[in-house]
């Protein structure tokens, strides 16, 4: 009896979509091919994934030859990209790209995410323009529930955290505005001067460190990719 999971076609694209068009493998290549090598990690960049289903796919991943699992001399296991893994960048970045040039903003910006928000912007900070210091900066959305509403990201000697807490520190800009204009400004959609001069984002703080948040902020690797769309 054919496997309900298989095409059962010769086919190289049937063989490759059976391993890498399982719903969430392509989000959790995307994770690996931003450096993410751990497994606590790898649910943060997919906060809606089960524990559970995040394992089963990392396995069939192993086993399919594109991962594999490296055991650490201290702390948890860790996985790594093969190099048949390593092959598929190009194949998540031109996916990722069709996306942003084709699908409608509107669409895109249903999708909000506080968390996988401020995940991929505590990746791609850029600390060379912030201040030479420890800098905190804070993200308040307050259209979302309390334990969505409030994040921190704290630049320190070029290391950058991420803090659904208040960890403590001064506050040296506080960036207050809606989940929608913050991920449009990621997505490269809008600029941070276009949100604050329509009022939906609001900066309060260090005047060097909010005239310099569009260079700071980092964007999403697509921010700069034309969009087709109408």
């Amino acid at each position: 009896m054919e496997s309900t999971s298989s095409y059962g076609q010769f086919c190289p694209v049937a063989m490759a979509s059976e391993i890498i068009c399982k719903r969430w493998t392509t989000l959790i290549l995307r994770e690996f091919l931003r450096g993410t090598t751990r497994f606590n990690d790898l649910r943060r960049g997919v906060p809606r994934m089960s524990p559970s289903l995040l394992s089963k796919r990392l396995k069939e991943l192993v086993e399919a030859g594109v991962i594999e699992s490296v055991s650490g001399s201290k702390g948890p296991a860790e996985y790594r990209l093969t190099p048949a893994g390593e092959e598929l960048r190009g194949v998540v970045r031109d996916l990722g790209g069709w996306g942003h040039r084709w699908i409608e903003s509107k669409v895109s910006l249903r999708n909000l995410d506080p968390s996988l928000l401020m995940w991929d912007m505590r990746r791609s900070l850029r600390p060379e323009p912030l201040p030479p210091r420890r800098c905190t900066i804070q993200f308040q959305y307050p259209e979302l529930p309390q334990v969505q509403r409030n994040w921190w990201l704290v630049i320190d000697e070029g290391n950058v955290d991420l803090c659904g807490f208040d960890p403590g520190f001064e506050v040296d800009l506080l960036v207050r505005g809606s989940l929608r204009s913050m991920t449009s400004v990621w997505m490269g959609m809008s600029t941070v001067a276009q949100e604050v001069a329509k009022r939906q984002l609001h900066l309060d703080g260090d005047p060097a460190i909010a005239s310099a948040m569009q260079h700071w902020l980092g964007l999403s690797s697509f921010a700069a990719m034309p969009r087709r769309v109408a």
